[in-house]
């Protein structure tokens, strides 16, 4: 269940983390990104409530991550697909699998791997820079004010931190 709502605050980060709701989040759209597209299917390999499932689907139907369309009629029955927004937020929930596979990694290892189609090579997720393709890192990388750059809850710091 979620303790605190960012949707005050003037960050984009803070925003992202809104829209994605809670940890069942990340969890829910990975299985839409293995394919895993039914309510129960969903329940089933997660162990989560229905009711909490429920919350989840609708706080990131509500939020542009995800997708409905009825599969049956009698009862009504859908399938869930990730929206342009939830799928690219996978490679970003790929390259936190790939630390988790670095520094809190499960009982006998990694356990899914990821291969790149495009080469065929198995991949490490990263994170890089979109000019020149180098990893990013935070020694290479300096934050600076955006346009939209204020001081105000969620950011109040960062104009005197980056001054």
């Amino acid at each position: 269940m979620r303790n605190t709502s960012f949707a005050g605050f003037h960050c984009s980060l803070a925003q992202s983390l809104e829209v994605m709701g809670d940890w069942w989040s990340p969890l829910i759209l990975r299985d839409l990104y293995l394919g895993l597209d039914r309510f129960d299917q969903l329940v089933t390999d997660l162990g989560i409530s229905r009711n909490l499932l429920t919350n989840r689907l609708e706080t990131m139907m509500d939020g542009g991550l995800i997708a409905r369309t009825p599969y049956q009629d009698n009862p009504v029955r859908y399938r869930y697909t990730l929206s342009e927004a939830g799928r690219e937020l996978l490679p970003i929930l790929m390259a936190l699998t790939a630390w988790g596979d670095r520094w809190v990694t499960p009982d006998g290892g990694p356990p899914i791997q990821f291969t790149h189609t495009t080469c065929g090579h198995r991949t490490t997720p990263t994170v890089a820079c979109s000019e020149c393709g180098e990893p990013l890192d935070t020694e290479h990388v300096t934050p600076t004010p955006g346009p939209g750059g204020r001081t105000a809850p969620g950011t109040a710091l960062i104009a005197t931190v980056m001054h």
